[in-house]
């Protein structure tokens, strides 16, 4: 939970990132680190985590310097990020969700080869499948990765840092099925 709660920002700001309902948090947390972070460190090691739980006072700060125009501070408002990066608060339908932005350093030689997330992104679509949301972002191919108790959606987004692009989700044609010629050579878990 310590790598959970770090953040540049409050610590660089002073803001406290602390969780107004510590259970909810660890509960969210604990949800996402055996559904998700766990299989991905089985499978390809280390799992770095960038990101993570973002107090509403820490979410807000970034959100605000988002909407003056300092795009470092890349934030949605607290209201859409309660049962994403908000852990401790449950979204409008009542759930609970945790989201993580992460990098898996076994992928990055082929992603600074390729500037491709998608081997990785089909990989995780058809290995770990309590996944709700992921978002893949040019920058050392970091991606939010969603864990939610609600209807998952499954869907993978695509950023160049300007547009995104979805790659799947349910419903789409391409959604089901097995993947795994588009990722060749990776480990099995």
């Amino acid at each position: 939970m310590r790598d959970m709660l770090y953040s540049e920002v409050a610590n660089f700001h002073g803001i406290p990132n602390i969780p107004d309902d510590p259970d909810l948090a660890v509960d969210a947390g604990r949800n996402l680190a055996e559904k998700i972070l766990e299989p991905l460190h089985t499978a390809f090691g280390s799992v770095v985590v960038r990101s993570a739980y973002r107090s509403p006072a820490v979410n807000g700060y970034c959100h605000e310097r988002f909407k003056e125009g300092d795009r470092a501070y890349f934030c949605s408002d607290n209201e859409f990020n309660r049962a994403q990066h908000i852990w401790d608060q449950r979204d409008a339908n009542g759930c609970l969700g945790a989201t993580a932005s992460i990098v898996i350093p076994w992928y990055l030689p082929r992603f600074e080869k390729t500037q491709d997330p998608r081997p990785l992104a089909w990989w995780i679509r058809d290995n770990v499948p309590d996944y709700d949301l992921m978002s893949f972002y040019p920058w050392l191919c970091a991606f939010n990765i969603r864990w939610y108790e609600g209807d998952s959606s499954h869907t993978i987004r695509l950023s160049d840092g300007k547009d995104s692009e979805t790659l799947t989700e349910k419903g789409m044609a391409n959604f089901g099925g097995d993947h795994s010629d588009l990722y060749p050579d990776f480990p099995t878990l």
